[in-house]
C-alpha cells in the first residue's frame, strides 16, 4: 500500500468539523492503520484500539496541524506512536528511542537463495505469504515499525523518520536490517521450496 496513491483532503474542511471529509479521511487510512497496529501488537483487540484511538487524537487535534508534514504522515505518526505506547505498556523492556536501538541485533545473514530461481506461483502462494507474516512478526519492534511504515505502508524514508522521530540515517539503517533478517528467515523457507523442486 502507498500512501502516496491516497486521495486528497481538504485540511479546512476537517478543521471545520465537515462530517463527510472526516469520514472519507477514516475510510482511507482505516485499512493501513488496523494493519500497521495489527502488525504491531498481534492481536485484533490492540489493533483496533489503535485504530480508534489515532481517529480520535486526529479529530481532537485537527486544528493544531500545522502541515509542517503531509496529513498521511500525520496520521501514521499519531498511529505509530498508539501502537509504540500500547507495546511499551505491555513490555516495557521494549526501547525503540532514537539512541541505543541500531545496537538491537548485529545481524549477518548466512543464507540466501536465489528466489528468482523459482517458480512465480511459488512466490505468491498463500503458504509464502504465511511464512512472510511470521517473519514480519518475528522482527524485533525498533525493526518492524520502520519494515512496516517504509516497505508495507510505502512512506519515504523521510516520512518514516517523521512519523518515528528519528533520523532518517537511524530509519535507512533499521530498515537494511529489517530486510537482511527477512531475507535470511524466508531463504530458509524458499530454500526447501527450491530443493523440493529441485527433486522433482
Amino acid at each position: 500500500m502507498n500512501v502516496q496513491l491516497q486521495p486528497s483532503f481538504s485540511i479546512e474542511a476537517l478543521r471545520s468539523g465537515d462530517r463527510d471529509e472526516f469520514t472519507r479521511l477514516v475510510d482511507a487510512y482505516s485499512g493501513p492503520i488496523y494493519g500497521l497496529g495489527l502488525r504491531m501488537l498481534r492481536r485484533e483487540q490492540d489493533a483496533e484500539d489503535v485504530l480508534q484511538n489515532t481517529f480520535v487524537k486526529v479529530l481532537q487535534n485537527i486544528r493544531g496541524f500545522e502541515e509542517r508534514s503531509s496529513l498521511s504522515t500525520w496520521i501514521y505518526r499519531i498511529a505509530a506512536n498508539e501502537a509504540l505506547m500500547m507495546l511499551r505498556k505491555m513490555r516495557p523492556e521494549v526501547n525503540l528511542d532514537d539512541q541505543g536501538a541500531d545496537g538491537d541485533e548485529d545481524f549477518m545473514p548466512v543464507q540466501f537463495v536465489d528466489w528468482g530461481a523459482l517458480p512465480e506461483e511459488t512466490l505468491e502462494s498463500g503458504e509464502a505469504k504465511v511464512h512472510l507474516e511470521r517473519a514480519i512478526e518475528a522482527l524485533p519492534e525498533s525493526l518492524r515499525v520502520v519494515f512496516i511504515l517504509r516497505d508495507l505502508e510505502g512512506l519515504s524514508i523521510k516520512e518514516t523518520s517523521e512519523a518515528l522521530n528519528l533520523t532518517e540515517t537511524n530509519v535507512k539503517t533499521r530498515l537494511l536490517r529489517a530486510r537482511l533478517n527477512l531475507r535470511e528467515k524466508l531463504s530458509v523457507y524458499f530454500g526447501e521450496q527450491y530443493f523440493k523442486g529441485v527433486e522433482k
